[in-house]
């Protein structure tokens, strides 16, 4: 009998073993086999961790100008001095506490504007707040709970352990409807294009995610954060559609330069621009897929030249994480942290790793920030010297160099004659504008007439003003 088992086991092995992948996961799939197995609920999770999601709340005061004013007709019965009206105006989402003593991770544009910034908990407890630091392109902003008491913690776990697949339950808190929970799956990693920001790395889920839930979390099966959700994609507007989340791992990155007081959130200075890699670029190189990050240019000087990465080669992969796209390059970087080394694989005429230094951006020159003033095209422009720490505040590419503007005062000469934030103005009656002390110069010499050469998104614009 023993030898018949033994060689009914050993068929039934070699079976198995010719049996394809997909075949033996079906066999391993039962449908529910007692009334315990198909009571299983998230339930336990949700009440473990529902504490921790709140309702942020922001109110602003805005003036809104009178229709009337400047109507003849009106003015002659109520007077020239017809008052603005001023009202309230609120915005809802929800946050997620992440520390006992009362820090809450939302979304920027939740508390964009506002004046008066209240946490309601999910108890029914309000309390005020403040702001430790926002970030617009990030869409990220840390508050403090004015409380001097502990608070429940949803603690943040690892998001790059998270695999398309996984099970995800989305939880948010909006004002007047109460808390609501929703479950689905990991859909997809590396999104970007997501949001006009110039972030773009995003976990996407199936999970609904409603209006009212931005910043609310989405939480993996151990009740660990895994990301702020942030943005929907549906035709109707609806939450039926698509749904993105902020990685975790950039959310701490995020909360850890809040708590040490930073002004503001730095990520590290590469002295590159980058583009998608394309089919033929990959083809070229004998890449596997058109995945990477294409070296467009280099800073002389800057830590991807001192690293020795040259135009023309592909980054893949940051610490042997594999990079998708431009985005997730800067993701991986970031999250790396500031005075660390990333190992860089690069791809071009050979394989090879490179370390590149991750540092703050440098202010050289000094920025020298200036408000254009008197009787002259110019007035009302904020100009200043672009070093690579400006050219990261705004947005530019880091090669820039020169004289920009900075910002445009509404109403003012230069933003009527139409002079934009970001514009570089290259000359000034044909003599290179090198500095702001230069233009300064030239404005106080005043000679009645002005032909500026500006550069506009990679564009030269040349104009003449009397």
């Amino acid at each position: 009998m023993t030898s018949i088992c033994t060689r009914l086991s050993a068929s039934l092995l070699a079976i198995s073993l010719l049996l394809p992948t997909n075949a033996l996961a079906q066999a391993e799939k039962t449908v529910p086999q007692s009334r315990a197995e198909m009571q299983l609920s998230f339930s336990p999770l949700v009440k473990q961790t529902a504490g921790a999601v709140v309702n942020v709340y922001a109110e602003r005061r805005v003036q809104r100008r009178n229709p009337f004013a400047g109507d003849p007709f009106f003015e002659q019965f109520f007077g020239q001095r017809m008052p603005n009206r001023s009202e309230k105006q609120s915005s809802l989402g929800s946050g997620v506490i992440v520390s006992a003593n009362g820090l809450v991770v939302t979304n920027n544009h939740v508390i964009e504007g506002g004046d008066d910034i209240k946490i309601a908990l999910a108890d029914g407890r309000e309390f005020a707040s403040k702001v430790l630091l926002k970030d617009e392109s990030l869409d990220l902003a840390v508050l403090k709970i004015s409380a001097e008491e502990s608070f429940p913690v949803l603690p943040i776990g690892d998001s790059d352990a998270v695999e398309v697949g996984d099970l995800v339950l989305a939880v948010g808190n909006p004002f007047g409807v109460g808390q609501t929970v929703t479950s689905g799956i990991v859909s997809a990693l590396a999104r970007n294009q997501v949001t006009p920001g110039d972030f773009g790395f995003f976990i996407q889920t199936d999970a609904s995610i409603n209006p009212g839930n931005s910043g609310g979390a989405l939480m993996n099966m151990k009740g660990e954060l895994i990301g702020i959700n942030t943005a929907i994609f549906s035709r109707g507007g609806g939450s039926n559609g698509i749904g993105f989340a902020i990685p975790a791992n950039l959310a701490k990155v995020f909360l850890a330069a809040a708590e040490k007081g930073d002004q503001s959130f730095e990520r590290p200075y590469i002295g590159a621009t980058f583009e998608p890699v394309t089919s033929d670029v990959a083809e070229a190189l004998g890449l596997k897929a058109a995945r990477g990050a294409l070296v467009v240019r280099v800073v002389e000087g800057g830590p991807a030249d001192q690293a020795g990465l040259k135009p023309g080669e592909v980054v893949t992969a940051v610490n042997g994480v594999q990079v998708e796209h431009p985005d997730a390059l800067g993701y991986r970087l970031t999250t790396a942290g500031l005075g660390q080394k990333a190992a860089l694989t690069v791809k071009g005429d050979s394989a090879r790793e490179v370390s590149l230094s991750l540092d703050t951006a440098p202010e050289t020159p000094a920025r020298d920030e200036r408000l254009l003033e008197g009787r002259n095209p110019f007035a009302g422009l904020r100009i200043a010297n672009l070093s690579p720490r400006l050219a990261q505040e705004l947005r530019m590419p880091p090669e820039k160099t020169g004289v920009v503007v900075a910002d445009v005062t509404r109403g003012s000469p230069g933003s009527r004659l139409g002079f934009q934030p970001k514009d570089i103005i290259v000359s000034l009656n044909g003599v290179a504008v090198e500095s702001t002390v230069t233009m300064q110069d030239m404005l106080d010499e005043d000679p009645g007439f002005w032909r500026i050469e500006i550069e506009r998104d990679g564009q030269r614009i040349k104009q003449f003003f009397r």
